[in-house]
């Protein structure tokens, strides 16, 4: 062995001995902030999908909406613009029915009938990201959504008139059944719209009340827990497909725990938000039997019109659900 081959050869086993390599290096937005336990959740997987490729993937995460809003992730995500991104699943029911399973009010009242329809709608689901270009690599429950007020209400129709936060189709469909007005407001905006009057109120979950601090702009929280609702963690086929293989396994990994650890996450931390809510002010009540009536009228009417835009393969989701 000539001097310059024993000199590439030591190069390469100190490359080894010190754990120098080429490195692959991703970003991933998400639209919360990095209190939001799915962001905490996103950064353990992130974490781990180091320790298990052996840091030859490095996933840089952009929490809050800095990177990417969350209308634009998808599209990033397709186009190459980030490799993987974090999202509200039901945020694209418009382009596809079957991106919003998880937001029909009434048609699951807790997380194990949550999880049970989200593993029928899984395979549909992945099969649509696929035909898109996408990865599906995980999926989380939001804690169940209720509804904040400034002043208190007996029903859902003293909400007519109001200025009602909408996340996604679903919820922008809800506000208008109970005769409100449907405004698009991101999460990190939520509070700078309540105190300049461009929300008086919205439904969401325990968590996104917290992490808003909705103490300061609100005083009620009507628990109704209409529907949980999910995000969904994306990777770009190509981008994904490039990896080796033991790097893909790695993220599978990484995924499954994510997934299974988000959902424990999720719901060890609904009952101590509400607790949360109480302590800071907010007063926690139950739905009246007024609101419970009109949820089930509502949720009647969003699952017809749900199953009638998702064909074929919603009616697939549902028998396995209800099976």
């Amino acid at each position: 062995m000539n001097m310059m081959l024993r000199m590439t050869a030591a190069a390469g086993f100190a490359a080894l001995a010190t754990g120098a390599f080429a490195q692959t290096k991703w970003d991933m937005p998400t639209g919360y902030s990095d209190g939001t336990f799915q962001t905490v959740n996103v950064r353990a997987f992130v974490e781990e999908v180091a320790k298990l490729s052996g840091n030859k993937l490095a996933i840089t995460v952009h929490s809050n909406g800095s990177l990417v809003k969350m209308p634009e992730m998808k599209r990033s995500v397709q186009s190459g613009q980030v490799p993987m991104a974090e999202m509200l699943v039901s945020v694209l029911s418009n382009e596809n029915a079957i991106f919003g399973f998880d937001s029909v009010p009434g048609l699951v009242g807790s997380y194990a009938e949550a999880r049970k329809l989200y593993n029928a709608a899984r395979a549909q689901l992945a099969e649509t990201l696929d035909k898109q270009g996408l990865v599906l690599l995980y999926s989380v429950a939001w804690p169940p959504q209720g509804i904040y007020t400034a002043k208190p209400i007996t029903a859902l129709a003293d909400l007519k008139g109001t200025k009602f936060r909408s996340f996604n189709p679903a919820t922008a469909r809800f506000a208008e059944l109970i005769g409100a007005v449907p405004t698009t407001i991101q999460v990190p905006e939520i509070a700078q719209a309540f105190r300049t009057g461009v929300l008086d109120a919205m439904i969401t979950s325990g968590a996104t009340g917290v992490d808003s601090q909705a103490w300061d702009f609100l005083k009620y929280f009507y628990d109704t827990q209409a529907f949980l609702p999910q995000n969904i963690v994306i990777a770009n086929k190509r981008a994904y497909s490039a990896l080796p293989d033991d790097v893909k396994t790695a993220i599978q990994n990484a995924a499954k725990s994510a997934e299974d650890r988000g959902w424990k996450m999720s719901e060890e931390l609904n009952s101590s938000h509400k607790k949360t809510l109480a302590e800071k002010g907010i007063q926690v009540l139950p739905p009246t039997d007024a609101m419970k009536a009109e949820l089930k009228k509502i949720g009647e009417t969003m699952a017809a019109e749900w199953a009638k835009r998702a064909g074929a393969e919603g009616e697939k989701i549902l028998a396995d659900f209800r099976k």
